[in-house]
C-alpha cells in the first residue's frame, strides 16, 4: 500500500488529503501537525475549518485510510509520498521584510524529513513558496539525508475557499512540476497516478520545478489584479454617476476578457493574494526588475486604497464623524461559505472605523469572537504563523462587540456595513433592520448584494461600491 503523509493539518492539508483519500481508497494518507488542539477537531465532529461538503468527505474516510495525527515522525518515516503544507507568512523582519515569504517552517520540516528517513521518498512542495524554494529544499536533503534519494516536486494548490471540495473533485489543472531527468519525471509519474484516479490526464500538467511554483504566484497576481482593477472602476463609475455592475457586465462579455472576478468590492482578502504578490514583488527586486516589481506593487495599493475609500465614505456620510455611533459590521470572512479571516477586508474597515472611536457590533455566520478580537489587535503577518505561536487575544476590546444574530448587531446602529456576501444577508427583513436603527439609517454594502432602490424605498441612506451616488452622499464626498 502507498503511504502519503502531509505535513500541515490547515486549509491545504486537510482538504486536499482527505479528498485524495476518498479518491484513492488503495491509499493510506496521514495529515500530521505540532498542534495537538487542531489535531483534536479533525478527530472530532467539529472540524478546525468549515469548507461546504468537507465534513462529509473527512466522516467517510476517516479512520479507514484517513488519519489525522501528532506524531510527525512516525507518519513520515513510514510515508513513500511526504506534502509538505506548512505556513510560509511573509517575514516582519530582516532581509525582505514586508515582502518576502519566510521559509523557517519549511526548512525545519525539510530537516525533520531527512533526519528520520530510512527510505527514499518523494517530497511535494505543497505550500505556496517562492520560485527556487525546491532548490533550497532539495540542499538541505541532500546534506542531511545519508544517502537516501529525496526527489522534490512543486504542486501547488488551486483552491478557492468556499468551494475548495468541489475545486479538488473537479480541479481545472493538476500542475505538477519536477527536476527533467529520469529520476525527476519518474516521481512526477507516481505522483501523476495518484492524480489519475480521478482527474482526467489531459488536466494534469506537468512542468519543470520553477514553472511550478511561478505559475502559482502568477495565477494569484493575475486574479487579484482584475479584481483590483474593476475596483479602481468602481470608484470612477461613483464620480460619473456610471454604474460598476453594468460597466463589469459589458467587459464581462467580451470572450477575450471573460466574467469572473469581475465584482467589486471592498477589497480582496485570503491567505494568499497579498503574500503571493509582495512574494512576486521582492522576487522580481532581487532578479534586477524594478519596474516589473512596481506594476504587481499597484495591485495592492489599488486594494489598500478601496478599503480607506470605503472607511471615508462611512465617515463622510454620517456626518463626518462616528464617534460613539454604534455600526453594524455583517460579515467578517474575507468571502462566504468560509471561516477564514486571512487578510479580510474586514480588519481594516473595522480598525479604521475604531479609529474614529466607532462602537462595533459584528455578526458573521461562521468567525468566532474569539477569532475576531485576536485579528482586530493583532500585528499585520502575526495571522500567518500556527496558531499556537501567535499572540492571545488580550481582553475584550469595550468598543467591539460579536453577536450572533443579524438583527441583534443591527438593533440600535446608526450604520450597516456588509462586508462578507453570505446569502443570508440577500435575505434579511431590511424593513425590520430598519426600524430598529437610529434614523437617520444608513447601509455601506461593500459587496454589492442588496437591491439599492428597494431599500431607499424602506428609508434607508444607501451607499453600494461602483453605484450612483444617494442624493445625500453627493453632498458629502469622501476624501482619502
Amino acid at each position: 500500500m502507498v503511504k502519503i503523509c502531509c505535513i500541515g493539518a490547515g486549509y491545504v492539508g486537510g482538504p486536499t488529503m482527505a479528498v485524495i483519500a476518498l479518491k484513492c481508497p488503495s491509499i493510506e494518507v496521514a495529515v500530521v501537525d505540532i498542534s495537538k488542539s487542531r489535531i483534536a477537531a479533525w478527530n472530532s465532529d467539529q472540524l478546525p475549518i468549515y469548507e461546504p461538503g468537507l465534513d462529509g468527505v473527512v466522516k467517510q474516510c476517516r479512520g479507514k485510510n484517513l488519519f489525522f495525527s501528532t506524531d510527525v515522525e512516525k507518519h513520515v518515516y513510514e510515508a513513500d509520498i511526504v506534502f509538505v503544507s506548512v505556513n510560509t507568512p511573509t517575514k516582519t523582519r530582516g532581509l525582505g521584510a514586508g515582502k518576502a515569504a519566510d521559509l523557517t517552517y519549511w526548512e525545519s520540516a525539510a530537516r525533520m524529513i531527512a533526519d528520520v528517513s530510512k527510505s527514499d521518498k518523494i517530497v511535494v512542495e505543497k505550500s505556496t513558496v517562492p520560485v527556487k524554494t525546491a532548490e533550497a529544499i532539495e540542499k538541505i536533503l541532500t546534506h542531511n539525508g545519508k544517502g537516501i534519494k529525496f526527489q522534490i516536486l512543486s504542486n501547488p494548490e488551486f483552491l478557492a475557499e468556499g468551494t475548495a471540495i468541489e475545486d479538488l473533485f473537479k480541479p481545472d489543472r493538476v500542475l505538477i512540476g519536477g527536476r527533467e531527468t529520469p529520476e525527476g519525471q519518474k516521481s512526477i509519474q507516481t505522483l501523476k497516478n495518484v492524480y489519475a484516479h480521478w482527474v482526467p490526464e489531459e488536466r494534469i500538467l506537468t512542468t519543470n520545478l520553477w514553472s511550478a511554483e511561478l505559475s502559482k504566484l502568477a495565477a494569484n497576481a493575475f486574479l487579484a489584479q482584475r479584481i483590483s482593477s474593476v475596483n479602481a472602476m468602481s470608484a470612477l463609475c461613483e464620480a460619473t454617476g456610471a454604474n460598476v455592475t453594468q460597466v463589469s457586465y459589458a467587459v464581462g462579455t467580451d470572450t477575450r476578457i471573460g466574467p469572473k472576478f469581475l465584482n467589486a468590492s471592498v477589497g480582496f482578502g485570503g491567505s494568499c493574494f497579498q503574500k503571493d504578490i509582495l512574494n512576486l514583488v521582492y522576487i522580481c527586486e532581487c532578479n534586477g526588475l524594478p519596474e516589473v516589481a512596481e506594476y504587481w506593487k499597484q495591485v495592492i495599493k489599488i486594494n489598500d486604497y478601496q478599503k480607506s475609500r470605503f472607511v471615508n465614505r462611512v465617515v463622510s456620510s454620517m456626518f463626518n464623524t462616528v464617534a460613539t455611533k454604534k455600526i453594524a459590521i455583517l460579515g467578517f470572512a474575507f468571502k462566504k461559505d468560509t471561516g477564514d479571516t486571512r487578510e479580510t477586508p474586514a480588519i481594516d474597515v473595522c480598525k479604521g472605523l475604531l479609529g474614529d472611536k466607532a462602537r462595533l457590533s459584528i455578526y458573521d455566520p461562521q468567525v468566532t469572537e474569539d477569532q475576531i478580537q485576536r485579528d482586530l489587535w493583532m500585528n499585520k503577518f502575526d495571522w500567518d504563523h500556527p496558531i499556537h505561536l501567535q499572540p492571545t487575544s488580550p481582553t475584550t476590546e469595550k468598543k467591539v462587540s460579536v453577536v450572533w444574530d443579524a438583527y441583534e448587531a443591527t438593533k440600535d446602529a446608526d450604520g450597516v456595513c456588509i462586508l462578507t456576501e453570505w446569502d443570508e444577508f440577500k435575505t434579511l427583513d431590511y424593513q425590520k433592520v430598519y426600524d430598529n436603527m437610529r434614523k437617520p439609517a444608513f447601509v455601506f454594502d461593500g459587496r454589492n448584494i442588496v437591491d439599492v432602490d428597494k431599500l431607499r424605498e424602506i428609508g434607508f441612506i444607501v451607499y453600494s461600491i461602483g453605484k450612483p451616488l444617494d442624493p445625500w452622499l453627493k453632498d458629502m464626498p469622501a476624501v482619502a
